[in-house]
């Protein structure tokens, strides 16, 4: 009888089987014992009769399903170690599209800058414009300062007479 404050479930009684009862068929559990007990003497008839076969079939036998479905899993990590004397010179390597992509992106920003130099871009042109205008119109501040200073210069030189 059990102690404490729960109830033990009905479902969790284990019985146990004597080995009388096992081998008179009276268990509890008598299919499942002689279901084993059939395929340990399956497996023995078995074993004397394929002892050639069974070398070659255990070296390509494989673990669960993997021997009964034959895929290849794009995600199974390949060894990426490769031997020196593997390794082929000649063969070129496939970029991932993240360096396609990286690679196509610097080159067109190459061309970009050099259109830029030779001021073909439309930004280029619109720079250009604006340094035109720029320039010009420092040139007119400039000839102003000088047409100023010669005025001043003129004026100084008629006080002293």
């Amino acid at each position: 009888m059990g102690r404490g404050k729960f109830k033990g479930k009905p479902t969790g009684r284990r019985q146990f089987s004597t080995p009388e009862e096992m081998l008179a068929g009276t268990s509890s559990r008598p299919r499942t014992f002689k279901k084993e007990e059939a395929e340990v003497e399956f497996e023995e008839e078995r074993s004397d009769e394929e002892s050639e076969e069974s070398s070659e079939e255990e070296s390509d036998r494989k673990k669960g399903t993997q021997g009964v479905i034959e895929v290849e899993n794009p995600n199974m990590a390949r060894p990426k170690t490769l031997k020196a004397k593997d390794a082929d010179m000649d063969k070129t390597t496939e970029l991932s599209r993240r360096e396609r992509e990286e690679i196509e992106k610097q080159r067109a920003h190459e061309r970009y800058m050099k259109l830029q130099e030779q001021g073909k871009t439309e930004q280029a042109r619109k720079d250009l414009e604006r340094l035109a205008l720029i320039r010009q119109q420092r040139a007119e501040a400039a000839k102003k300062r000088e047409e100023e200073k010669a005025a001043k210069d003129q004026k100084k030189a008629e006080a002293r007479k």
